[in-house]
């Protein structure tokens, strides 16, 4: 079973525990990395557009991306969230079975 990291940004570092808490006790991530204290430049409706933001790393399995990805869509304030999935290719073995173990649906 393939393991993603899902890169998801935020408008606070507050919205990003608050997300990732949930993901975690939904069993839809087995843990999520917070960075706090980003700058967002991006187009948007026609305009440049500058944010400070955080970004919320949610590791999970890839079956469970499309579930992970409609509840943060479903918790997010923006009206278009970046919600990314970036496949993991090689890692620490028992590392990637305790994601895989800890993301299973319940």
């Amino acid at each position: 079973m393939a393991v993603v990291f899902a890169y998801v940004t935020v408008p606070s570092e507050a919205e990003a525990a608050r997300i990732g808490r949930v993901l975690v006790e939904e069993r839809l991530a087995a843990g999520v990395n917070i960075l706090p204290g980003i700058r967002s430049i991006y187009r948007w409706q026609g305009r440049v557009e500058e944010a400070a933001e955080a970004v919320l790393i949610a590791k999970t399995r890839a079956d469970r991306f499309t579930a992970l990805s409609a509840r943060v869509r479903a918790l997010h304030p923006y009206d278009l969230p970046c919600i990314t999935a970036l496949r993991v290719e090689a890692g620490d073995a028992a590392y990637l079975d305790w994601i895989r173990h800890e993301s299973a649906a319940g």
